[in-house]
């Protein structure tokens, strides 16, 4: 029994071992990718990532550059960022889980649920609201125009430290022109579905949109310890500061802008590479909506009339990476977040200078390619 014993421990003792070795090779193989392209992409001032695939053990974070291109303060791996459209998936996990409460169905008209101030808006804008319904708006396919365009960037640009309302930007929306299409008939990405959708959140639960995306969700529950809507809650304890984020082109550094232009749902969230990829992680693994029918409608298709495929699903994309299947979102501010269903794989990238948001592919295909090559194991 003793000599049994004692196998078996040898056993695990060296089953552990390789394990820590493994993990060991390929996260150093993961940095020597993550340096290499900082190196020959200076521009980029700061890259941060996190993988997160159980199979391999592998939780990790890292970051190579600097968290502000004027003091040149080197980047912290765990520093948090504005995570712009990122967002967009909280929102619509919200909706879900009030689908989930039987409190929301996919197919009710936003009529049902909008305040009395924006249906009259959208009904003297020309739109049906009758006709639009949650999966539209979830699936950017209500036909509304957004109202963020060049002349909304270019005023922001101008006036850097105006403090945006939500209704403000509603209204703005309406103003804009004429539906592009009816309900259902087109795609067409826009910040102002996901507006509403918070409002819809807002009436249900009657709640400030934001505390009830943190129940819905559940971030303590879920172990998201740096994630908060930027200026609309307080930051959590023990949160470093936020990451400078720069648009070359518009000439922005995010730390100059009131972030009210980006806060109401379509964006607004401030997190970790971590813990973003945490909260994929743990969706997809039937963490935070644990139906799994509820969260497969998540991968509704809306097939619009024009038949132009989208790739969006509810609050997230379908793509390949690597030879893979993903399911992922990005965000305004070269934030990206990838899960690859087939690795129980997630990956998070946030690259601080917008102009240089190609390296994103790059960072996800070489981290793809290293997690499952096989060869490149340690022999022992």
């Amino acid at each position: 029994m003793k000599l049994h014993f004692k196998l078996l421990l040898l056993l695990f003792t060296s089953f552990s071992g390789l394990a820590k070795d493994t993990q060991a090779f390929l996260t150093n193989q993961l940095h020597n990718v993550l340096a290499s392209i900082y190196q020959q992409n200076p521009k980029s001032i700061g890259i941060m990532v996190h993988v997160e695939a159980p199979k391999q053990n592998i939780s990790w974070s890292a970051a190579v550059g600097f968290s502000n291109k004027d003091s040149k303060e080197p980047i912290e791996k765990d520093q948090p960022a504005l995570i712009a459209s990122n967002t967009k998936t909280y929102v619509a996990v919200a909706i879900l889980q009030l689908i989930a409460q039987g409190k929301l169905n996919l197919d009710d008209s936003i009529k049902k649920y909008l305040s009395r101030r924006t249906l009259k808006q959208m009904k003297r804008a020309g739109y049906n609201t009758h006709a639009i319904k949650l999966v539209h708006l979830l699936s950017h396919t209500s036909g509304i125009e957004d109202y963020v365009n060049s002349f909304y960037l270019d005023y922001i640009t101008k006036y850097p430290h105006k403090r945006w309302t939500h209704k403000e930007q509603i209204k703005l929306a309406m103003k804009i022109g004429s539906p592009l299409a009816p309900a259902g008939e087109t795609f067409s990405y826009a910040d102002i579905n996901y507006l509403l959708l918070t409002e819809i959140i807002e009436r249900k639960t009657h709640r400030k949109f934001y505390k009830a995306i943190r129940q819905l969700i559940g971030y303590k529950q879920q172990g998201l310890q740096q994630t908060w809507f930027y200026s609309l809650e307080k930051t959590p304890k023990h949160t470093k500061p936020l990451v400078h984020q720069y648009d070359g082109q518009l000439h922005w550094d995010s730390y100059l802008l009131d972030n009210s232009f980006d806060l109401y749902g379509g964006g607004g969230l401030a997190t970790t590479t971590k813990d973003l990829a945490l909260f994929f992680q743990n969706l997809f693994n039937l963490k935070i909506i644990t139906d799994p029918k509820v969260l497969n409608l998540i991968h509704t298709t809306v097939k619009t009339k024009d038949e132009k495929d989208s790739h969006y699903r509810l609050g997230l994309s379908e793509t390949e990476i690597g030879g893979y299947r993903a399911y992922g979102h990005h965000g305004f501010w070269a934030t990206i977040v990838e899960y690859f269903p087939a690795l129980n794989t997630t990956i998070t990238v946030f690259i601080l200078e917008n102009e240089e948001r190609k390296l994103q592919t790059e960072i996800l295909e070489q981290f793809i390619g290293i997690l499952t090559q096989q060869k490149n194991m340690p022999i022992h």
